[in-house]
């Protein structure tokens, strides 16, 4: 891993707040943001996954119009994180562009935003399967899989389980009665052993729970879905939650 090229002397350690949620995961105390973000404390390393940067200008160029501020949106939201719990390392767990060409479309100004948010810190870009390869030109360094601890990030999750797997890629999201309707809501997905991030993208869709996809992961409804709320997340057990 390539050190940064300038970092602060020290790294504030953030405040924890009541609406701050622990979740663990082999025997690691994470905290989960309502933002959609995995924070470590003792290692000082934010984890976002599935960021989608260019999944508007992607659909532009087949002729689907969006409006094009997705990445705007979403290194806006990213760099609000950065200022909360100044890490000192950063992991974009895969699909971080919606495809490779990703950064040749970005706009200046966003390209502006996302060297802000890498100056002072080391930056890893995990393979997804929508950019399997970024230019050299975005900054930070690239890899595949990375072990850290007794934690692995990847961007898919592994079969046959992985203990202390954390992966993106499946957008997980939950939908449970309340007040006589149905709500969903991205998700982390885990039984302590391992755990599925929500996407962070303003643009990315999500997959419910119950979907077999990610059933097969855990291996029945024993698993909890941290619900993302405005201002905290809910802790419901899957089976209480409704399929599509």
């Amino acid at each position: 891993m390539r050190p940064a090229t300038t970092r602060p002397a020290a790294y504030a350690t953030p405040t924890r707040r009541p609406s701050d949620h622990a979740v663990a995961v082999s025997g690691v105390t994470l905290v989960a943001d309502p933002a959609g973000a995995l924070f470590w404390p003792d290692e000082k390393l934010l984890i976002v996954a599935d960021l989608h940067l260019e999944k508007g200008s992607a659909f532009a160029r087949r002729g689907v119009l969006l409006p094009p501020y997705d990445t705007a949106t979403t290194l806006a939201r990213l760099a609000k994180l950065a200022e909360r719990y100044a890490p000192r390392l950063l992991i974009a767990l895969g699909d971080s562009f919606h495809d490779s060409d990703g950064p040749l479309r970005m706009a200046g100004a966003d390209r502006a935003r996302l060297a802000a948010l890498q100056s002072g810190r080391d930056w890893i870009w995990i393979a997804g399967n929508h950019d399997p390869r970024l230019n050299d030109d975005v900054g930070g360094c690239f890899a595949d899989v990375l072990a850290l601890g007794p934690l692995t990030f990847r961007h898919e999750p592994a079969a046959p389980p992985s203990d202390g797997e954390i992966a993106g890629h499946l957008h997980p999201v939950a939908r449970i009665a309340r007040r006589g309707r149905a709500v969903s809501r991205r998700c982390f997905a885990s039984d302590g052993t391992r755990l599925v991030m929500p996407a962070f993208g303003a643009f990315a869709g999500g997959l419910n729970v119950r979907d077999r996809a990610i059933l097969c992961l855990f291996g029945s409804l024993g698993f909890t879905a941290h619900m993302l709320g405005e201002h905290r997340l809910y802790a419901v057990t899957v089976e209480r939650c409704l399929p599509d």
